[in-house]
């Protein structure tokens, strides 16, 4: 018989309906999901051998889950991708705050209707997005938010006394009854409030101002928490986390691969900017490369963490800076180039938390610092490394037993040492800054000889590039200045500094790194 025909609990028994506690039903669809080959958790990468089968496994064990990880890690994604393991629809008592099983009734409301009605007792289908709550710890939250109290206004309005069971007002997780509910960030509950989920947990009842009120309640429990927080700002008590049975661990991405991915599914970018603005798949592993970079970087708290919102956040930045270029050039086409990464900057500095070292250095520089590590590592995979080069170039020796490699950079270093420099403004239009790459001696000629299949736009690109790649390894001098990113020969740029009244001890080869 089809639900809708189903509107009475008389029609339901007939039916043959069998009800389910919340751990079987997503139990059995978990277990139908795996037997079919289907991915349960779909738009969640990363955690194909990790999480996700840790999870799994907690839910086979019917257990109540704690995703415990750092911020940015996908805890309340797994948690809200439990829904689509609910039964599409489930039946009602029509009326009910607590969604009761008119097979199984638990509230005092479903009780007295049932009695009254029998068979004739109507009931409504609830669909699985309806059975899902969630509430973000905060310190304010109260017992009252949670579990319920008695309500004064219903009281009365019905005229009923204080003893009367339906004066009650349930809270959030009552509501919930017969689904998912999440707490969001559990360290941050106050120990008295985690306190009175206990019985909830472990008994599945709940007490509301010592009514003797037992409603045995079925709910799967979903909770997250940062280890951060967990250590410091606040702490699960012990005797909660005893009841909670599956503890699970997330993490960040383990490769680029799987980063990229990520970011390419979660960025937001119209399709106006895709048609307009092209992005290099060397662009989008320099930007997903800065969060790598952060995350073991010594002035970059580690224990915070780096979200995976960094690199979100700073694609979507990227392809803005270069929309914006070509909005104000009147450009139908035009690409994401490196200069344009510095629009990325106001991404990193508001989604990193810096140690003390770092705060001394400031936001802006710590971005910037990393920005040009993002670049040196992954310049090596493009082209030869210039660590080779620069020790040549700085001894003048070979070693006694192996002959040193030919400089490749040397005819572009030649150039900036003859006195040029070249400037990059940040809002040029993309032919003068192509005209301009193409005024440096050898850089076209290194792009050409390890991108032979290179256009036009793509090698520009590569030779901008090597530029940065250069002056991330200290052989050219790099500096970012009222709009344009300037490139000169870095003795040069010393001297003038000490010309300026620099100390010697003033200059440091890591800011040019």
């Amino acid at each position: 018989m089809k639900i809708e025909k189903i509107n009475t609990l008389g029609q339901l028994k007939k039916s043959k309906y069998i009800s389910k506690s919340i751990k079987d039903e997503v139990r059995d669809n978990l277990i139908n999901s795996i037997q079919n080959k289907e991915n349960a958790f779909t738009g969640i990468m990363g955690y194909e051998d990790t999480v996700i089968p840790d999870t799994e496994r907690a839910i086979l064990s019917r257990h109540n889950i704690l995703f415990l990880g750092l911020r940015g890690q996908a805890k309340t994604r797994m948690a809200r991708q439990m829904v689509d393991l609910l039964d599409e629809y489930i039946p009602i008592v029509a009326g009910s705050e607590v969604n009761d099983d008119p097979l199984k009734p638990l509230s005092k409301f479903a009780l007295d209707l049932i009695a009254e009605h029998g068979d004739d007792t109507p009931i409504k289908w609830l669909h699985r997005s309806e059975r899902y709550g969630e509430k973000l710890a905060t310190p304010d939250v109260s017992v009252a938010d949670l579990i319920g109290d008695i309500d004064p206004i219903k009281a009365a309005n019905l005229k009923l006394s204080f003893s009367d069971e339906k004066v009650i007002h349930y809270g959030i997780i009552p509501r919930s009854n017969r689904g998912i509910f999440v707490i969001n960030e559990l360290p941050d509950l106050q120990a008295r409030i985690q306190v009175s989920l206990f019985n909830i947990l472990q008994e599945g009842d709940i007490q509301i101002r010592g009514f003797k009120l037992r409603m045995p309640l079925d709910i799967l429990f979903v909770f997250t928490a940062n280890p951060e927080d967990y250590t410091n700002r606040g702490s699960i008590v012990t005797p909660l986390k005893d009841r909670i049975q599956s503890q699970i661990l997330t993490h960040y991405p383990k490769s680029l691969e799987t980063a990229l991915l990520i970011t390419e599914q979660e960025a937001h970018i119209s399709d106006v900017q895709k048609e307009r603005v092209a992005v290099s798949d060397l662009v989008k592993r320099l930007v997903e490369q800065v969060s790598f970079e952060a995350r073991n970087n010594e002035y970059v708290d580690k224990k915070s963490g780096v979200s995976a919102r960094l690199t979100i956040a700073a694609y979507e930045n990227a392809v803005s800076s270069a929309e914006r270029r070509a909005i104000m050039h009147n450009e139908k086409k035009t690409h994401v180039w490196i200069s344009d990464l510095s629009g990325i900057i106001p991404s990193i500095t508001g989604k990193i938390e810096l140690v003390y070292e770092g705060e001394q250095e400031g936001p802006y520089e710590v971005a910037l610092n990393l920005l040009n590590k993002s670049i040196r590592t992954q310049f090596i995979q493009y082209f030869p490394n210039p660590e080779l080069a620069k020790t040549k170039r700085n001894t003048g020796k070979k070693s006694a037993d192996q002959k040193a490699p030919e400089n490749p950079y040397k005819a572009i270093t030649a150039w900036f040492d003859g006195g040029n420099h070249l400037d990059l403004f940040l809002d040029m239009k993309d032919a003068d800054k192509i005209a301009n790459l193409y005024k440096v001696d050898g850089l076209y000629g290194i792009v050409k000889k390890h991108f032979p299949q290179a256009n036009e736009m793509e090698a520009a690109l590569l030779m901008e590039f090597v530029l940065h790649g250069l002056s991330s390894y200290s052989l050219i001098s790099k500096k970012m200045i009222d709009g344009k990113i300037e490139f000169k020969d870095l003795m040069g740029s010393i001297m003038n500094m000490g010309s300026m009244g620099f100390e010697d001890d003033d200059f440091n080869e890591s800011d040019y790194q």
